[in-house]
């Protein structure tokens, strides 16, 4: 795991990096969920850790772009460890926002 200083810059627990935080966050999900992240789309520091926004393919479907994919927010602590996880949005792989 790799580990930075705390944003408060005292000797206290450690923080992980941004790297570290993105593979935690799609691998935790991965354990709680029936399907497999496909992204990170962002990653966020908050004051007790990370918040990411996993996309994960929740039904496959042929042809690919009408998959139906799902947006989860992942909170996780300064080491890492999932905190909870919420999913926020679902829609088709080809769909684009405006």
């Amino acid at each position: 795991m790799e580990t930075t200083e705390s944003t408060e810059g005292k000797s206290g627990p450690k923080r992980i990096g941004a790297p570290a935080a993105i593979r935690h966050a799609a691998a935790q999900l991965a354990q709680m969920l029936p399907c497999e992240p496909d992204s990170v789309s962002a990653l966020k520091g908050t004051d007790d850790g990370w918040s990411a926004d996993v996309e994960v393919v929740e039904i496959r479907r042929v042809p690919d772009t009408t998959s139906v994919m799902a947006s989860y927010r992942v909170h996780l602590d300064e080491q890492g460890e999932l905190v909870g996880y919420e999913r926020t949005r679902r829609y088709a792989r080809g769909h684009i926002d405006r």
